[in-house]
């Protein structure tokens, strides 16, 4: 299995990955009614990430990938979960609110996600992250002030939610390096139409939804499984906080995606959001510049 560890040839492969996942809420906005079949929608992505995954594994490691998932252990079932919940609540968000709040709640990752290293794997938080982490929740409050009608608000909430799943995959990467990584993915595919299907039968729903819209659902979980594939092999040579920072290619793409007028959509964002999110955006600089100028002044050291 393909294991990268030099970081300059890691970075441009995550910011590919955000750019990949960038086209999904231009996907969503193209669908005829997804807030009426979010069950349908998770289904179909979960089914192909989970089928696509599985052909990735057997082409790279031939008929006995399946033992990947014997090993897959405690973390690779957390991971799995937190990415599937990240999943189902990246799709009630979008068709409650903005593309925008949307995305620049899943802005917040780096710092939920230095949170949960620094909870659970016991990672130090300098107080330059803590001065990142508090610029980034006055940002996240002026977003909710500006989004207090009913529907807005629950999509800014499942914003937050699909944010923190999304951190507990990223930390789930690093808890234990042996866990197969893919696997982690697949098992979250899994996770999403399982507990879909269970929904969908639960409601008396048909599964499959109208051929345009599923072939938008495999669209969509064609882009996040690649995109995933990158982002796992780029988490061997990155830690977890930068891993997220980076992957935020998919903040500034998919909110102009949405707005560019010659794509169809022509969503602007609100006035609150553009606030919020300057404030989320100059501490991603903030956080970026500290930790580039840490790597440097560590460099200087050792030549000296």
């Amino acid at each position: 299995m393909l294991e990268l560890k030099n970081h300059r040839l890691a970075i441009p492969i995550v910011l590919f990955a955000g750019l990949l996942w960038s086209f999904g809420p231009l996907v969503v906005r193209y669908m005829d009614n997804p807030q009426q079949v979010p069950w349908q929608y998770i289904f179909g992505r979960g089914l192909t990430i989970f089928i696509l995954l599985n052909l990735y594994l057997f082409f790279e490691e031939g008929k006995s990938f399946y033992k990947n998932y014997f090993k897959i252990g405690i973390s690779g079932i957390v991971g799995g979960s937190g990415l599937g919940i990240a999943m189902i609540t990246f799709i009630y968000s979008i068709t409650n609110t903005s593309a925008a709040v949307t995305l620049l709640c899943l802005a917040a990752m780096p710092f939920f996600t230095a949170l949960l290293a620094f909870l659970f794997l016991r990672e130090k938080i300098s107080i330059s992250v803590w001065i990142a982490i508090f610029i980034a929740t006055i940002g996240i409050v002026i977003m909710a002030i500006g989004n207090s009608g009913q529907n807005s608000l629950v999509g800014f909430v499942f914003g937050l939610t699909s944010s923190i799943g999304f951190s507990v995959f990223s930390v789930s990467l690093r808890w234990r390096k042996e866990t197969p990584k893919f696997t982690t993915v697949a098992f979250a595919g899994f996770f999403c139409f399982v507990f879909a299907s269970i929904m969908i039968l639960s409601k008396g729903q048909v599964i499959f939804a109208t051929s345009y819209n599923g072939a938008l659902f495999s669209l969509h979980g064609t882009l996040v499984c690649f995109g995933l594939i990158l982002y796992s092999i780029g988490s061997k040579a990155i830690p977890a906080a930068e891993l997220t920072l980076l992957s935020l290619t998919e903040v500034v793409g998919g909110i102009f995606w949405v707005w560019l007028p010659i794509l169809g959509i022509n969503e602007v964002p609100s006035t609150n959001t553009i606030i919020g999110g300057f404030f989320i955006f100059m501490s991603l600089i903030y956080y970026s510049l500290i930790i580039r100028w840490n790597r440097w002044n560590k460099r200087h050291i050792a030549l000296n």
